[in-house]
């Protein structure tokens, strides 16, 4: 049982997911088997009924499981599936242990922080890693160290150190700021010292200090760290801003960060030597493009980008796959509603509409629909976007005006978006969607076959609602073909327009599967055929 627990200090938002699955990264180059937990101290039980301006993304695990977007981080840089029980909240927490008690499993026992709330999270931790059989698990202690609600979480972290042997088996890395004031430009470590300080006062040594900051760690910085905070010099590591996040693995990797962690926890001998090619070839295709693309990504939730982090890294994955840099648009929805709509994207050569909840920016999202599809933009919807590519068919093709989805005009004369059977009467919001990875089946001699080269697919879900199969057959005999439908036939999962380029749409979520080296295959092709649509408007302006 190998644990690393990476924490965060001074500020939130440092990077501590990006530092864990880095981390992760670069011990399975060496042949070592990694697997991940994130540690989120809030009470929700999941990430699931939060708006994204609060959390991000929700991400959906291969189980159904609703969790923070980190775990997404970690599925893509460590090349991992994983569950539900890869994400522990104080919420999954508390009420276990409240269930314990209502059943009296305490013996009559007064219940506490300590030590039945810190047993029930290492009890998570150990069960977890035991069952990923990997030789080490990185453990993400969401928040920030001196956060009330992380101090359960920390004290469990202290005493796994004690139970399983601070020696080889348990290390601690500890992510901090190293900001820099003045006119002189000088890096300040007074902030990593005191969150170090704070740390130690737990209980909790830390074995690496990983600085963070805009610019690299001077010698002098590095050494008055490592002094005061009591770790061995080459045990501070600079982890400057970088370019790409994908940068950050070599960077560890270069400052021997993997050689610390092996000889620290006794990981060796090890049976093959580092290789870290691929993720190389990698990363000089996304930091040395030979050409550029623009993709408007159309929402509600465009203020924050990590609102659609998902589909931003997909793109990525699949800009590098053809050399391409994919830069992308965020356009708030709302704005279509205005003036002339064609304009937000006359200089784009794709449209994405991804996924998302509530009747606000939904017009918007149907008059972007509309643009692509009779101008031949490519365009890719996702979810929600599946269902506005269908509502925008429905009105302006099928002449059924006032077509709508039932989520958003309930009195809709013409519902082509309908509740499923099993989501009506049901009260919780939270984890009652159909969710998780499901079969799709893919007709031959369609653009969705042409683009996943398969029948049978498997792809993650997050939805209520879906196609009313009443309207199917008007549908079909106007262009508006449902290519892929559920295993059993009933439900409608990949929509495309004949006679477009590429008009393709999902019902479920293609992005949280993409992956370095293997981009989800429909952000793949919007970014072929945007390629084409821009040498296309090229050849036709000479």
């Amino acid at each position: 049982m190998k644990l690393i627990f990476v924490s965060g200090g001074v500020i939130s938002g440092l990077g501590k997911g990006i530092t864990a699955s880095s981390v992760g990264r670069i011990l399975k180059s060496r042949g070592l088997s990694v697997s991940a937990i994130k540690i989120d101290p809030y009470l929700n039980i999941d990430a699931g009924t939060m708006n994204p301006y609060e959390h991000g993304e929700i991400y959906v695990l291969d189980d159904g499981g609703e969790a923070d977007l980190d775990l997404g981080n970690y599925e893509r840089f460590m090349d991992l599936e994983l569950t539900s029980e890869h994400n522990i909240t104080t919420g999954k927490v508390y009420k276990t242990v409240i269930e314990n008690e209502r059943r009296g499993d305490y013996l009559g026992k007064t219940v506490q922080i300590i030590p039945h709330i810190t047993n029930e999270i290492k009890q998570r931790i150990l069960h977890t890693a035991r069952k990923s059989g990997s030789d080490v698990t990185i453990v993400e202690l969401g928040g920030t160290v001196g956060d009330i609600e992380s101090m359960p979480f920390l004290e469990a972290a202290r005493q796994l150190g004690r139970e399983l042997g601070r020696e080889e088996n348990v290390m601690f890395i500890h992510t901090t700021l190293v900001p820099i004031t003045g006119s002189v430009g000088e890096e300040k470590t007074k902030p990593t010292q005191h969150s170090v300080k704070d740390l130690m006062g737990l209980g909790i040594r830390p074995d690496i200090i990983v600085g963070r900051g805009a610019e690299p760690l001077t010698d002098a910085a590095r050494a008055k760290i490592a002094m005061f905070c009591d770790v061995d010099e080459n045990a501070v590591i600079s982890l400057p801003d970088a370019k790409s996040i994908y940068e950050v693995p070599l960077t560890l990797e270069r400052q021997g960060v993997t050689d610390l962690v092996i000889k620290r926890m006794r990981l060796g001998p090890l049976t093959s030597k580092r290789d870290m090619s691929d993720w190389e070839r990698f990363l000089k295709q996304v930091m040395e493009p030979s050409t550029e693309i623009r993709i408007a990504l159309i929402g509600k939730y465009t203020a924050l980008a990590d609102s659609y982090l998902s589909h931003l890294e997909a793109l990525t994955h699949a800009g590098a796959e053809r050399g391409c840099r994919v830069r992308v648009s965020m356009i708030d929805s709302d704005r279509f509603l205005d003036g002339s709509p064609e304009k937000l994207v006359e200089d784009v050569h794709g449209i994405l509409i991804p996924g998302g909840f509530g009747t606000r920016g939904v017009e918007g999202k149907i008059a972007a629909a509309r643009i692509a599809r009779e101008n031949g933009v490519p365009f890719l919807g996702v979810c929600l976007g599946f269902q506005v590519a269908t509502i925008e068919f429905t009105r302006n093709v099928l002449k059924m005006n006032g077509a709508n989805s039932t989520e958003f005009d309930p009195g809709t004369e013409y519902p082509v978006i309908c509740l499923m059977n099993e989501q009506k009467g049901r009260r919780d919001m939270g984890a009652s969607m159909r969710l998780g990875s499901q079969t799709v089946r893919i007709s031959k001699d369609s653009l969705a076959w042409g683009v996943y080269g398969s029948a049978d697919v498997r792809e993650r879900h997050r939805h209520r609602y879906e196609v009313n199969t009443e309207f199917i057959d008007r549908l079909e005999d106007a262009g508006w073909r449902f290519s892929g439908r559920s295993e059993d036939g009933l439900r409608m999962e990949i929509g495309e327009l004949e006679g477009h380029p590429y008009y393709l749409a999902t019902q479920f979520h293609p992005e949280f599967k993409s992956r370095p080296g293997n981009p989800s295959k429909v952000h793949m092709g919007l970014v072929n055929a945007s390629l084409a649509y821009m040498r296309d408007r090229k050849n036709a302006a000479l």
